[in-house]
């Protein structure tokens, strides 16, 4: 496919400059407007420019199905289509006449009022371009990843905006030590309930949050603070609204997409591109392309991989391993293919961009270059943990087993970067449960107060919250990631202003009468010295600092020398740090004798127990260990600490 696209476009790195020929192109002469709709039979551009006139600016189509009109300069020099005037492409089509919002359309407002968006073209004057001051970071050793969506990151019950998340979001995720940021719901999409995973206008960003300099902005200021900015790309599938994305854009079934049930995903009722086809390919891989190009985005996590990677999808498909399950007919070829361009794409271009792919399912090479035959990421997520975490929040404390809590964390391929996670997005959402509520349940709208006596379903509650997310990072992967507000236990869950929803059938599914209430985040209580999330928000702060300093992520010595499902303990090393994890609900182990590599004089660098974290203060932090001589857990020497219950203690060598 390289060299096809080398032979018939000039390379990739013209391929992928798709933006630079569709959509709207502005010379010194006026404006060219292009579009590939091969199923039209007839097509006209209107908009607020032309009266909406559907005889003024008739197009002409060419043998590749791709539609054109030159406007040229008004008479004074002016453009022919003024900046943020609305526009529309009119086509005669198979299944009638339809007006349709440009596919590369660069901005799109929703009108107060008005159901379907409007296309804008949106060419505002140099004086008025945000000029990017700050050089973009290079990609950091080990990720540290703030998930974030820009809508609900307001304490009130509103849709927030670029420019208050970059100046009130930006820097708590800065003091944080978080050095990554990832961005969610960027990419258009008219359903606001859909977390952004419903896009109709691939190349605009989202209006509701403000203009497109806006967003400019709010990256070049975490440009300025060191962040990376990665966004939430979605080339797993797109919208199915008619109206205002690309789904039966030029009236045909199978224009940018799959025909029949091949293009459709019954579960996430939204259409599925066609990889296969030439268009889509420029489409997709330009797409890419401009939100590094014109945005400065430091790379994606792309959504949905799976899916993207078998005909399948993924669904109802146990995954055991087995290279057949990879490598057979249930595999789409095609998709592998785009993966691998796109990849390919960004790191020729962007060296120090970052990619991650949400793939549930292990693909053999999917971390490796592509020059070496792999899909090439640079990074997978560890989509296995949050599970795993789930089924143990089912369990008594009795029941849950150290060495299937290890297998899960550490079961990835072979110099394969993956980025841990606790908890997903999703799990926020109404009707899931976050870790923290799966903990401590209603107790958490009642007991959080200091100045009101704990409850042991708290106590509990805040003590596993924290040992599960160090453990998480701590041996979970090369990378981790963190949704908002999930760092203090966030005690809402997140429900997206709704309407009722009338189902084909005839049912109703009641809505939430378009409620902004949950559509929210509370990071005052986080911040509160009076309430218990506090304690939590604290020590996720001195996670990332601990990692920051110690960089043991990315440390490829890692050796677990105890699991001891008796005693509820757990003993690795991770770099130059010893991990002692103690679950055990009731016991405190005195003299706890465990292995370490290397010997000296060890001191305590992150107490889970720690009063500030919110616990019983337990572990005496200016006490010295001192290591002995002799094998221990099968490591070279060994110390004896004091291991309370429910507590994790991170051992480091003292200067």
């Amino acid at each position: 496919m390289r060299e096809i696209i080398d032979q018939h476009e000039g390379g990739l790195d013209k391929f992928s400059r798709g933006y630079e020929k569709f959509g709207f192109q502005r010379s010194a002469n006026g404006i060219t407007y292009r579009e590939w709709a091969p199923g039209a039979k007839w097509a006209t551009l209107i908009g607020d420019f032309n009266n909406w006139n559907p005889q003024a600016d008739v197009m002409t189509k060419n043998e590749f199905g791709v539609w054109e009109v030159f406007l040229p300069n008004n008479a004074d020099g002016s453009p022919p289509i003024p900046h943020a005037s609305r526009v529309k492409i009119r086509m005669d089509t198979p299944s009638g006449i339809k007006d349709s919002i440009p596919a590369w359309i660069k901005f799109s407002v929703q009108a107060p009022n008005e159901i379907p968006y409007n296309g804008i073209y949106y060419d505002p004057p140099d004086e008025e371009k945000y000029v990017f001051e700050h050089p973009q970071p290079n990609a950091p050793k080990s990720l540290r990843i703030y998930e974030s969506h820009v809508g609900m990151s307001s304490p009130e019950p509103k849709i927030n905006t670029y420019v208050n998340f970059r100046d009130n979001v930006l820097p708590r995720i800065k003091r944080l030590g978080y050095n990554a940021v990832q961005i969610m719901a960027i990419q258009e999409h008219s359903y606001y309930a859909s977390f952004g995973y419903h896009v109709t206008n691939f190349f605009a960003p989202s209006s509701r949050f403000g203009t497109p300099d806006e967003l400019k902005s709010l990256i070049d200021r975490a440009h300025e603070l060191g962040l990376i900015v990665l966004m939430d790309i979605v080339h797993s599938h797109a919208s199915n609204n008619v109206l205002d994305g690309l789904n039966q854009f030029d009236g045909t079934d199978s224009h940018y997409f799959h025909s029949g049930s091949l293009g459709y995903h019954w579960i996430w009722d939204s259409r599925l591109f066609n990889y296969g086809n030439w268009e889509v390919l420029r489409f997709l891989l330009s797409n890419a392309r401009w939100w590094l190009e014109e945005y400065k985005f430091d790379g994606f996590r792309f959504d949905g991989v799976t899916s993207m990677m078998y005909t399948h999808h993924g669904l109802a498909v146990g995954f055991t391993g087995n290279l057949n399950e990879y490598f057979g007919y249930a595999t789409d070829v095609n998709a592998m293919v785009y993966l691998m361009l796109v990849n390919d794409m960004i790191h020729g271009l962007f060296p120090k961009a970052v990619t991650i792919g949400e793939d549930v399912s292990g693909m053999p090479t999917f971390c490796i270059p592509v020059q070496d035959g792999g899909v090439g990421f640079d990074y997978r997520l560890h989509m296995a943990i949050p599970d795993k975490w789930i089924e143990f929040m089912k369990l008594k404390d009795e029941d849950w087993k150290i060495g299937n809590i290890v297998d899960t964390l550490t079961n990835r391929r072979w110099l394969e970067k993956c980025v841990a996670y606790a908890e997903s997005h999703d799990q926020a959402l109404v009707g899931d449960k976050t870790l923290a509520f799966w903990l401590m349940d209603k107790d958490m709208y009642d007991f959080m107060a200091l100045d009101r006596p704990s409850t042991p379903r708290i106590d509990r509650g805040i003590a596993l919250h924290k040992m599960i997310r160090l453990l998480t990072m701590s041996l979970g992967g090369e990378g981790y990631l963190n949704f908002m507000g999930n760092e203090f236990g966030h005690p809402e869950w997140i429900d997206f202003p709704r309407g009722d929803q009338h189902l084909p059938n005839g049912v109703i599914v009641p809505g939430n009468n378009n409620s902004f209430d949950k559509c929210r985040r509370m990071f005052d209580l986080g911040d509160a010295d009076y309430l218990r999330y506090r304690g939590m928000q604290e020590f996720d702060q001195a996670m990332q600092h601990l990692e920051e300093e110690y960089e043991f992520m990315t440390s490829e010595h890692q050796y677990i020398s105890r699991k001891n499902e008796g005693d509820k303990m757990l003993i690795f090393e991770r770099g130059d740090l010893v991990f002692v994890f103690n679950f055990h609900w009731a016991n405190s182990y005195f003299d706890y004798r465990i292995g370490c590599l290397k010997p000296g004089k060890y001191k305590v660098v992150l107490d889970s127990d720690d009063k500030l974290f919110g616990g019983f203060n337990r572990i005496d932090h200016t006490a010295e260990y001192f290591t002995n001589e002799g094998t221990y857990d099968n490591r070279r020497c060994s110390l004896s600490v004091y291991a309370p219950s429910r507590t994790a203690v991170v051992y480091a060598l003292a200067d």
